[in-house]
C-alpha cells in the first residue's frame, strides 16, 4: 500500500513537472535568450555606421565608460531621478492616505479615482503632460503661474527646468499605488492600540512616529523597493515627454542607451549600457530586498 501511494506521488510530481516545463522554457526563451544576447553584444565592437570595424571588443566597452562624461551623467541624473520621485512619492502618499483615511464616506471614489493614473500608459502620460499640462503659453501649470504674475516658462525646453518636469511627472503617476499600498495598510491597524495611547495622553505626533510608522515600515519597504525598480528602468513617460532632451538633460542611462543603440547606432556601447544599467537594478533591489527582510 505504501508503495503504491508512492506510486501515484511520482506520477502526480511528473505530471506537474510537465505541465510546469511549458511555462518555464518559454519564460526562458523570452527572457534569458535576450539578455545572453545582450551580454553577447556588449563584448563586442558593434557600430553600424562603421561597419568595417566590427569585431569582439571585449571589456573595451565598459572601460570606455570611465572616459566618457556622458555615461556618468546620465548615471547621476538616474540616481537623482530616482531618489527624488521615490521619495516624493512615498511622502505624498502617506500624506494622502493619513488624510483620506479621516473621511467617513467617499473612500470607494477617492480609490478610483486614485488608479486612473496608474492604468494610463507612461507614454500617453508623458504626452498628456507635454501638450495639456506644461505646454508653454497654454499648458495648465502656464496659466497658473501667468494668473500668479509668475511669466511663462518652458518647462520641458528649459535645461533647469527640464528634470523637475520629469520628475513631477512619473511622480504624478505613481503616487497613486503608494497611496492605494499604504491606505490599506493603514486601515488595517488595530484601532485598541491607539485608543490606549490616547488614554496615556500620546499626542497625535507620538502616536504617528512612535506606533503607525513601525507598524507600516514593511509597506513603506515595500513600496520604496517596488516605484525604485520603476524608476530605474523608466523611458516611456520622459522619452514622450522630452526624448532625453533638452541636450542630455533628461537623459537617465536607460534614454542614453537607447539613443547611443539606436540614434547613434553603437550596438555594441549601448549594450554595455545596458547591462550597467540591469546590473544596477539587480543590486539595487538586492540590497533593498535585504533592509526588507531586516524590517520584517
Amino acid at each position: 500500500m505504501l508503495g503504491q501511494d508512492n506510486t501515484q506521488a511520482q506520477q502526480e510530481r511528473r505530471f506537474a513537472l510537465l505541465l510546469f516545463l511549458p511555462a518555464l522554457l518559454l519564460l526562458l526563451l523570452i527572457t534569458t535568450t535576450p539578455l545572453i544576447f545582450l551580454a553577447w553584444n556588449s563584448l563586442q565592437q558593434l557600430n553600424m555606421s562603421m561597419p568595417w570595424l566590427t569585431g569582439f571588443a571585449g571589456a573595451d566597452n565598459y572601460l570606455n565608460m570611465n572616459s566618457d562624461p556622458r555615461f556618468w551623467s546620465s548615471l547621476l541624473l538616474t540616481f537623482i531621478y530616482t531618489a527624488s520621485t521615490v521619495v516624493l512619492q512615498v511622502l505624498l502618499g502617506l500624506s494622502l492616505a493619513l488624510v483620506v483615511l479621516q473621511i467617513p464616506r467617499g473612500q470607494g471614489l477617492l480609490r478610483i479615482a486614485a488608479i486612473l493614473p496608474i492604468v494610463l500608459a507612461p507614454v500617453v502620460v508623458g504626452l498628456f503632460w507635454r501638450t495639456l499640462v506644461l505646454a508653454p503659453d497654454f499648458g495648465l501649470v502656464d496659466v497658473v503661474t501667468k494668473s500668479l504674475n509668475l511669466g511663462s516658462h518652458n518647462w520641458l525646453g528649459d535645461p533647469q527646468l527640464a528634470l523637475i518636469s520629469v520628475i513631477a511627472i512619473h511622480t504624478w503617476q505613481w503616487t497613486p499605488f503608494a497611496f492605494l499600498v499604504l491606505l490599506a495598510s493603514l486601515a488595517s491597524l488595530p484601532p485598541e492600540i491607539y485608543e490606549a495611547a490616547r488614554l496615556d495622553r500620546a499626542s497625535a505626533w507620538q502616536r504617528f512616529r512612535y506606533i503607525t510608522l513601525p507598524l507600516i515600515r514593511p509597506a513603506i519597504v515595500m513600496v520604496v523597493i517596488l516605484r525604485t525598480m520603476t524608476a530605474l528602468s523608466a523611458f516611456a513617460a520622459i522619452f514622450a515627454a522630452t526624448g532625453g532632451g533638452p541636450g542630455t538633460a533628461t537623459e537617465i542611462l536607460n534614454l542614453y542607451a537607447y539613443r547611443t543603440s539606436f540614434t547613434e547606432l553603437n550596438i555594441g556601447y549601448g549594450s554595455a549600457l545596458a547591462m550597467v544599467l540591469l546590473t544596477l537594478t539587480v543590486f539595487v533591489s538586492w540590497v533593498l530586498f535585504r533592509r526588507r527582510r531586516a524590517v520584517s
